[in-house]
């Protein structure tokens, strides 16, 4: 498991199937083994594939984010490179489903404003605001204002700092369908369908002449 976590560094499809493999290593049991063998058996039908970096002309952050349960993840582009990435269990317990979603966005844009002060560092601008997309309405909606606030009063107050980002412009939510939201990948289980066409938009398939 620790040399798959090591892998994910190039092949962040892997990343919800080892995250949630490695939850179970205290005590394994021959069905978790057998789901190692299946990413094993992935693996090797895959050799070719791997995070592929291009040059481009767009210099400009944007990300994806999700939560599925307790599992939160997000992944961060520069133009169209991805550039980072995360799957894991939410590290405090929640008491909505509101809640689980805001904190997953709040994860999401504290990576973002960190990348932009590294980029900032290397004297590169970008000429906009980040871009956060995210499948939640009443999450998009909260971000922009207090609408749900007595549903949330709960709602630990560091994660409102998502508010302050947007109403300062620095940030922008976006609302994007479920069918499009990458994130997903970090979530849950998808598809064949879904998951081979979201690894091709995260760039992990071979290029054409490979």
């Amino acid at each position: 498991m620790g040399a798959f976590q090591y892998l994910t560094f190039t092949h962040p499809n892997i990343c919800f199937s080892v995250n949630k493999a490695c939850q179970f290593m205290h005590a394994p049991t021959n069905s978790h083994w057998a789901v190692v063998k299946c990413i094993l058996c992935y693996l090797k039908g895959t050799v070719s594939h791997g995070l592929h970096i291009t040059r481009s002309s767009f210099f400009a952050l944007h990300g994806f984010t999700d939560a599925d349960f307790v599992i939160g993840g997000y992944l961060v582009f520069f133009g169209q490179m991805l550039i980072s990435w995360k799957s894991g269990k939410q590290r405090t317990v929640a008491r909505s489903s509101t809640e689980v979603e805001y904190k997953a966005l709040a994860d999401g844009i504290a990576e973002v404003i960190w990348l932009q002060y590294l980029l900032t560092d290397l004297r590169i601008l970008s000429v906009s605001a980040p871009i956060i997309w995210f499948d939640n309405f009443g999450v998009t909606y909260l971000s922009a204002n207090l609408v749900f606030h007595a549903h949330t009063k709960h709602v630990e107050v560091n994660y409102h700092f998502v508010r302050d980002r947007v109403a300062k412009k620095e940030i922008q939510i976006r609302f994007i369908s479920s069918q499009d939201q990458l994130a997903d990948v970090f979530t849950k289980p998808l598809p064949t369908a879904s998951f081979t066409a979201f690894r091709f938009k995260l760039r992990v398939d071979p290029p054409p002449s490979a």
